[in-house]
């Protein structure tokens, strides 16, 4: 039946030559040959960071980050481009480091968040809708404790953000600044006391690289016209909304902005809780109190107003302390307060009927409110999806590899056009444009535009095509560079269950020759390899001094349907590992190239952990990297902070199990300690001091280890790091000691990365 979906617009002026990501209409040209890349080459690209698009479509605002690996900095701007084509260039307003640009509904102003004179706030600027203009920047806060997660209200008096506040401090009101004073005296007096002791009263104190100390993140509203600003949760000893690692504000205004929607955990103990909630505030009464609107003992994130206002949309999961539980899509209906899982029996039309069993990762509302767009983690992929509010419609969009993100619709010449950034593994995120178009009798219809949007359109139905992109941020560098495609491959698990891998060749390729091995072990455990880049475990580049790399989806991957994600649950080294071994397994079978007498296991987080525990369970790696790996579970319990994560992946807590046998002790049952009479295997270690998810214990207790057992080993420690390693110069140090302990146990060429 007909209906706006369907499929991915491609915006080129012709399909005999597709326009790709990376490539612009300019680069047909004689090629040039290409290179393996490096790792400085890698820190050259620029780093796409947040994007607004303006309402009429015609401009984009974006943040791109640049790294100088000799200063060992990274350095934010702020650009505009516009969406039809262009160099971009950079927001005169704004200022090197200044970040989050927004435009208001009305397209007339943005808004962007700057440090300029110390403490970050919030800025307002004019925009001209016709040139792209900037101009008259003002501050518009100036809140003692900073500003961040700006969002404008739909009707562009106001601004709703986040602050770090002490909750016993005076609230901070239109009309009374009393409470920021307290704010700002309580940290100056901190910065300035040479007793730097902390009391601790509660769990969580600590979480992923800080001490959480004292304050607490509330939501603020402040008017564009008059400045002032009002705390939207006065004296709240909770955060508001709560940490999440995907980072964003957790809250949306309704469409007549006088209503606010927000995510919450209220449970005492957030430390062993999941279950964040939305509650909705009424903005036109001061003294309104919020209302808790969803009901699942789960967590609740992003909530979404429908355009027209009737309805609220959310991520949902069912289960209490489960933070991998499958991210449902709720539907609240305001008028008659009753909420349903939108895709609970929801059945996908453009292939062989199933039940929809994968996460719903992000969405957003198309404007004619009876349509809902998501991305959706899927065998590799992150491709998009669109539904109905009635939930008998579900459809995946378009063919385009990579995965999709910080997708937005708009009109755009009368079509509903659907803009969002898109990554592959061999290609940095880059913004681009797909468009919704009518659905023909259930045949999938590309509508392709020429390039400046503004010609006629055909319609055409190709085999496959790839979105249009908008920013270009390193095309001349990729055009360098030899960055092989990566492969998928199927196999079957012990227990028949199909599983996926993936496989990058070596650049300039030769298949008559044989090839190490770099087997990579993905984090989470529910996490998956799939098509995208990175910059901390980057495929590619592992690939680039002349490796295979070989990536296996076990169960706890996501993207398969949440009984493969479940799989992991109490059985950290059972089927996962099998699932690992039996992967790599069907690949040495199949591909006749790969030296299965020089193969690597590396693996970060879980994957650090399942390295831990090849090292006890099998000799076949010539070496192994683990990253920031558990080694013993119960140390592991008592230093991490997260506390529900272990309690469920553990199935209790330590002491449940002392006095049974470890064969019934999940803490010592699947502990990679306790296989340490097998270590053999020469073991690199890497750990950070201010990694609070896995204490840098856990790194310490493998070592010594180790050490003790003479088993090969060295351990790459980073004190100024946490469980991520983010700066410039100590990135090129791990990759460097990685890549350098491969060589030296594969018996490869000295790495030059």
């Amino acid at each position: 039946m007909p209906k706006i979906a369907s499929a991915l617009l491609l915006l080129f002026a012709s399909i005999a030559a597709p326009f790709c990501l990376g490539q612009t209409a300019q680069t047909a040209q004689t090629p040039q040959a290409k290179r393996p890349m490096t790792f400085e080459d890698m820190m050259q690209m620029k780093r796409l960071g947040e994007t607004a698009v303006s309402p009429d479509g015609k401009w984009l605002a974006y943040s791109v980050t640049t790294v100088n690996l000799d200063q060992n900095t990274k350095t934010a701007e702020l650009l505009l481009q516009a969406m039809a084509g262009g160099d971009p260039k950079p927001l005169a307003v704004a200022k090197p480091g200044d970040s989050g640009p927004q435009f208001a509904s009305d397209g007339k102003r943005i808004l962007f968040l700057s440090s300029r004179g110390g403490a970050q706030q919030i800025w307002v600027a004019d925009f001209d809708t016709t040139t792209g203009a900037t101009a008259n920047p003002r501050r518009l806060t100036s809140m003692s404790t900073e500003a961040a997660d700006a969002l404008w209200s739909p009707d562009g008096q106001s601004i709703v953000f986040t602050s770090a506040v002490y909750p016993d401090c005076p609230a901070i009101t239109a009309t009374d600044s009393t409470g920021d004073t307290c704010n700002g005296n309580r940290d100056n007096a901190q910065a300035a006391s040479k007793v730097k002791a902390q009391v601790f009263t509660h769990l969580l104190y600590r979480h992923w690289n800080h001490y959480t100390g004292a304050k607490r993140s509330h939501l603020f509203l402040v008017s564009v016209e008059t400045g002032a600003v009002r705390d939207l949760a006065p004296n709240d000893p909770h955060d508001v909304p709560p940490f999440s690692l995907g980072g964003g504000g957790g809250f949306a205004f309704a469409p007549n902005s006088k209503e606010l929607a927000f995510t919450e955990n209220l449970d005492p103990e957030p430390a062993i809780s999941t279950n964040a909630d939305i509650f909705t505030l009424d903005l036109t009464n001061p003294a309104a109190k919020p209302v808790k609107v969803s009901t699942s003992l789960g967590g609740d994130f992003s909530p979404a107003y429908s355009p027209d206002g009737k309805y609220l949309a959310w991520r949902s999961e069912e289960r209490p302390g489960y933070e991998a539980d499958k991210f449902r899509l709720m539907l609240y209906d305001r008028k008659a307060k009753t909420i349903k899982d939108l895709l609970k029996d929801a059945k996908l039309s453009s292939r062989a009927p199933a039940n929809f069993d994968n996460w719903v990762d992000e969405f957003t509302w198309i404007d004619d409110s009876k349509h809902i767009l998501f991305v959706s983690g899927e065998k590799g992929e992150a491709p998009l999806y669109e539904t109905n509010i009635t939930g008998d419609d579900l459809d995946r969009l378009g063919k385009a590899a990579g995965e999709w993100g910080d997708i937005r619709p708009f009109l755009k010449n009368g079509m509903e056009v659907v803009a969002g950034t898109l990554v592959r593994v061999d290609r940095p995120t880059e913004f681009v444009l797909g468009d919704l178009v009518q659905m023909d009798e259930g045949v999938h219809v590309i509508h392709v535009f020429s390039s400046d949007l503004n010609k006629p359109s055909e319609d055409i139905m190709p085999k496959s095509y790839s979105p249009q992109p908008v920013t270009h941020l390193n095309d001349a560098l990729l055009a360098q560079l030899d960055l092989p495609a990566m492969e998928s491959f199927w196999f079957t698990a012990a227990d028949k269950t199909k599983l996926q891998g993936f496989i990058i060749r070596p650049p300039a390729f030769d298949p008559a020759k044989k090839y190490p091995v770099k087997f990579l072990m993905h984090g989470g455990p529910q996490g998956a390899w799939g098509d995208s880049w990175s910059y901390r475990w980057n495929a590619e580049l592992f690939a680039a001094n002349g490796y295979v790399v070989i990536m296996i989806n076990p169960r706890g991957s996501t993207g398969y349907g949440q009984t493969i994600v479940d799989g992991v649950n109490g059985d950290w080294g059972g089927k996962p590992f099998t699932d690992l071994m039996t992967g790599l397994d069907y690949a040495e079978q199949h591909y006749a190239f790969i030296d299965k007498n020089r193969e690597c296991a590396l693996g970060a987080s879980y994957g650090g952990y399942m390295a831990n525990w090849v090292l006890g369970h099998t000799n076949r790696f010539k070496c192994i990297v683990s990253h920031d790996g558990m080694f013993n579970p119960e140390s592991a319990f008592g230093t991490t902070e997260e506390d529900w994560f272990n309690e469920w992946e553990f199935k209790g807590h330590p002491w449940d199990y002392y006095g049974k046998p470890d064969s019934e002790n999940p803490y010592r049952k699947w502990a990679p300690m306790m296989s340490a009479k097998n270590f053999k295997t020469p073991t690199l270690v890497v750990h950070g001091q201010l990694d609070y998810r896995l204490d840098v214990s856990e790194g310490f207790q493998l070592f010594d280890t180790l050490q003790l057992l003479k088993v090969p080993s060295k351990m790459l420690y980073f004190p100024d790091e946490g469980h991520w390693v983010l700066k410039p110069q100590n990135s090129q140090l791990w990759y460097k000691t990685v890549n350098d302990w491969v060589d030296q146990w594969t018996g490869s060429a000295a790495s030059s990365h």
